[in-house]
């Protein structure tokens, strides 16, 4: 089912997404998901790499049954909550407060 807007709703869309506000916020997320995703996929794949081509280091014991693959694996998911964390603390101190008040503005527009 497609939602039917108006053409007053349009145009105040239209209005923000063309402010500098709005470009702000869109250059905010880039700023940091871009780095992040590029820097995180970078990490998975050296585990992935290293887990088929250097299989006698992946598999060097540790300590008891813990070997390097295992920790790496297991820091596949710290790094995932970590940025995650990071991402959350980021959005509601940057992003939130300019995409509340585009809210706010885009709101106020279409209830006149």
């Amino acid at each position: 089912m497609v939602e039917k807007i108006t053409p007053q709703a349009h145009e105040a869309y239209q209005r923000i997404h063309a402010s500098d506000e709005f470009a702000e916020l869109k250059r905010s997320y880039l700023r940091f998901v871009v780095p992040l995703t590029i820097a995180f996929m970078a990490w998975y794949l050296l585990y992935v790499l290293l887990s088929i081509y250097a299989g006698d280091f992946m598999g060097h014991v540790l300590f008891g049954n813990i070997n390097v693959a295992l920790v790496f694996g297991l820091l596949q998911f710290v790094t995932t909550f970590g940025i995650a964390i990071w991402y959350a603390m980021f959005a509601a101190r940057r992003m939130d407060p300019i995409a509340d008040k585009l809210r706010d503005e885009y709101e106020e527009e279409i209830e006149r």
